[in-house]
């Protein structure tokens, strides 16, 4: 991970955290074409975690989970990374492992952030 991948990383977290009050506790960014991919670890609170407990929980909180940081990010443009990244938000792709508490966000640019920020 260069420091633009770091930063862009640290971004995220911070997004997520004033948004939706906790980000996750570990974040990768991988920049690949126009694509930054993010691995994260640790993203579920404690009461998401005694949801996932229950029978349908798993796949409740899942669905409810993906939904959300999709329409988060619709509603809050995510301004800091497009003026860091110097190019335009265009989408936004996420899921989560409940099991692993592992999830993949792939924020979608108008320019080629691997190109751009190489190393």
């Amino acid at each position: 991970m260069n420091k633009y991948e770091a930063e862009f990383s640290n971004l995220v977290r911070s997004f997520r955290k004033k948004h939706m009050g906790k980000g996750p506790s570990k974040i990768t960014t991988t920049f690949c074409k126009n694509w930054a991919i993010c691995e994260m670890e640790g993203n579920l609170s404690p009461v998401e975690k005694f949801i996932a407990s229950a029978n349908d929980g798993k796949q409740m909180l899942r669905s409810a989970r993906t939904e959300m940081v999709k329409d988060m990010y619709r509603k809050n443009h995510p301004v800091e990374m497009e003026e860091f990244l110097g190019c335009n938000f265009i989408d936004l792709f996420v899921d989560i492992d409940i099991d692993r508490d592992f999830g993949m966000s792939i924020f979608v640019f108008d320019e080629n952030l691997a190109e751009k920020f190489s190393k």
